[in-house]
């Protein structure tokens, strides 16, 4: 009889913010996530990633440290990277260049604290 495994996968992915509301209305408007928890006592925010991996904002009351050397990031699944960095310019987010390594094209983008984050498209 086979056992199942402890760890059965990612449940959701925690960004640390200095400010739960400007992030929240950030979030829902700028990436077009829809909220599945909304707790203003612990003041977090769960979204909907339309994938089996939520992503949760949290409130910290300490300075929020970015490296791209060492800092993790979440990384969003694209189809076409180009239209997501043209489509996420024109919401005024902060976006790096689109880069082809020859697997895959990818580029980051910047929530209110700085944050980093990544929408990748893997070549066909």
């Amino acid at each position: 009889m086979e056992s199942k495994k402890s760890l059965q996968g990612i449940d959701t992915i925690i960004v640390r913010v200095s400010n739960i509301e400007i992030s929240k209305k950030w979030y829902q408007e700028k990436l077009d996530l829809k909220p599945i928890c909304d707790d203003p006592n612990l003041k977090l925010v769960v979204f909907d990633t339309g994938g089996p991996t939520s992503l949760t904002i949290w409130q910290t009351e300490k300075a929020i440290q970015n490296n791209p050397d060492t800092s993790s990031y979440p990384i969003f699944k694209t189809l076409d990277a180009n239209s997501a960095n043209q489509e996420l310019k024109e919401k005024d987010i902060k976006v790096g260049e689109v880069i082809d390594d020859g697997f895959v094209n990818y580029f980051f983008f910047y929530d209110p604290d700085g944050n980093i984050l990544e929408a990748c498209q893997v070549h066909e």
